[in-house]
C-alpha cells in the first residue's frame, strides 16, 4: 500500500455575469465578477518513463480538459444560463466544473476551487464513502 501522494493544480480565469435570485442582497442582482478557479490532479504515482517522467500529469493536459468549458460555458458568459444553475454560487460552480471534468474522463481528478473574490471562494471534492 502506498503511504504518500501527490496533488497539482492548473489555475483558470473567466470573467462572467450572475445573479443569485434568492439571495437576500445586493447579489440577487446581476453582476459580475473575474472569477479565478482551480482544477486538482491526484496520484499515488508519477509517470516512470517517457516525456512526462516525475510528473503527476503534464498541466497542459489538464488545460485540455478546462480550456473548452470556458470557451463554450463561462468566459464573458451570463451562468444562469449556460451552466443551467438557477443560483449559480460558488459552491454550485465549483461542483458544475467537477461534474463537466468527471464526464469528460479527467483522470486523477481530485477537486476543484472557485473564488469570486479574492477573499470568497469554494471547493468541490466527492469524498469516498
Amino acid at each position: 500500500m502506498n503511504s504518500h501522494q501527490w496533488t497539482i493544480y492548473k489555475e483558470f480565469r473567466f470573467e462572467a455575469a450572475h445573479r443569485l435570485p434568492y439571495h437576500q442582497g445586493k447579489c440577487s442582482r446581476l453582476h459580475g465578477h473575474s472569477w479565478v478557479g482551480r482544477v486538482y490532479v491526484s496520484s499515488d504515482c508519477l509517470h516512470k518513463t517517457g516525456p512526462k517522467q516525475g510528473m503527476v500529469m503534464d498541466f497542459g493536459d489538464i488545460r485540455n480538459y478546462i480550456d473548452p468549458l470556458v470557451e463554450t460555458y463561462l468566459d464573458h458568459y451570463y451562468l444562469n444560463e449556460t451552466t443551467g444553475l438557477e443560483s449559480p454560487t460558488s459552491e454550485a460552480l465549483a461542483q458544475w466544473i467537477f461534474e463537466k471534468l468527471e464526464a469528460a474522463q479527467l483522470p486523477g481528478l481530485y477537486m476543484v476551487e472557485i473564488r469570486e473574490t479574492c477573499t470568497s471562494g469554494a471547493q468541490y471534492c466527492r469524498r469516498d464513502n
